[in-house]
């Protein structure tokens, strides 16, 4: 709660009386937070069943105390409102206290998350995913990517990857996946982060924890093996790292919030590709089986994917400031 306005004598008033002046007349003018001068916190850590006994409330409102003091200069008292024995009770006896439990749920903060295959990010669902990304709303967006758009039983898509067999494409995919990352980045003003947890678990907890705290939208592109891939999942952590070491399936984070500290909003997280792509590649049944049925075009279509993962890697380096000049 945040007050600046002079209050009536509170040895005047009931403890009920300050309590429902504060929270409850909606004839009051709400109050600039800018013109604030007091601060009042009410503690938690004891209404909580969940937080008895933890003893973490002063170093909360240590944090938050220094940041209200950054963002509103005018704040000069700064005080605690530790919870009442028998409060409960009498707010339940309160008319006004019904009102304002139709509100108490507004006043905790949604975590929003959307949860998708590749299929529909980066193809049927498209469009929507685009106009959600558009919005910069407070949603995380988490895409679930096998590669195989497996609503179809499999079908060539735009996250089809370049050299690998599908529906519609028995001879290798001709064209690269498109790059989701990097149409979601052109907006300036979303999170976005590629991860794979087989190669390193500490960026993906760490690009979940940023996407989560990020006020606007983000978007969190997974690497996600599958059964449709040909290989014994046993090993499918394995062939995340490959497909990272290959430099196939880069790890970043890109994060707006970067740039007005003044640094480079891009972060690589991946070394330079330190294996051939075939490394990676010939694990799985769909690229096997175009180098079994046309070799010829396979050896072709994996030279164009190993150029493009290059390609991909070098932009991304530009992109983190890594560039050798």
């Amino acid at each position: 709660m945040i007050a600046g306005e002079e209050q009536p004598d509170a040895g005047a008033l009931r403890v009920g009386d300050t309590v429902q002046l504060a929270y409850v007349d909606q004839s009051r003018d709400a109050l600039e937070p800018e013109r604030a001068d007091t601060a009042i916190f009410y503690s938690i850590t004891n209404t909580l069943y969940g937080l008895r006994g933890i003893s973490f409330g002063n170093f909360l409102i240590k944090q938050v105390v220094d940041d209200l003091a950054h963002d509103l200069p005018d704040l000069r008292q700064f005080a605690t409102l530790s919870p009442m024995p028998g409060f409960l009770a009498w707010l339940k006896g309160q008319p006004e206290a019904a009102w304002l439990d139709t509100l108490a749920d507004y006043l905790v903060r949604k975590s929003i998350w959307i949860v998708g295959g590749d299929g529909w990010a980066y193809d049927i669902g498209f469009g929507g995913l685009d106009h959600v990304i558009a919005q910069n709303r407070d949603v995380n967006i988490l895409v679930l990517d096998t590669e195989v758009y497996s609503n179809t039983g499999g079908q060539q898509s735009k996250a089809t990857p370049l050299a690998a067999a599908a529906k519609f494409a028995m001879a290798g995919k001709a064209t690269p996946k498109k790059d989701l990352g990097m149409m979601a980045m052109a907006y300036g003003y979303v999170y976005v982060a590629k991860v794979a947890f087989g190669a390193k678990d500490a960026q993906t907890v760490k690009a979940f924890q940023e996407a989560e705290s990020y006020p606007g939208t983000s978007l969190i592109i997974a690497y996600s093996h599958c059964i449709a891939h040909g290989y014994d999942l046993a090993h499918g952590l394995d062939q995340q790292k490959l497909a990272v070491e290959s430099g196939y399936w880069p790890l970043y984070r890109f994060d707006p919030r970067r740039a007005a500290e003044g640094q480079i909003p891009f972060v690589l997280e991946s070394a330079p590709p330190k294996i051939d792509l075939g490394t990676y590649a010939r694990n799985e049944s769909r690229y096997r089986m175009v180098e079994q049925s046309f070799p010829d075009r396979f050896k072709q279509l994996l030279e164009a994917a190993q150029h493009e993962v290059h390609y991909r890697y070098g932009l991304y380096e530009r992109l983190a400031g890594k560039d050798k000049k």
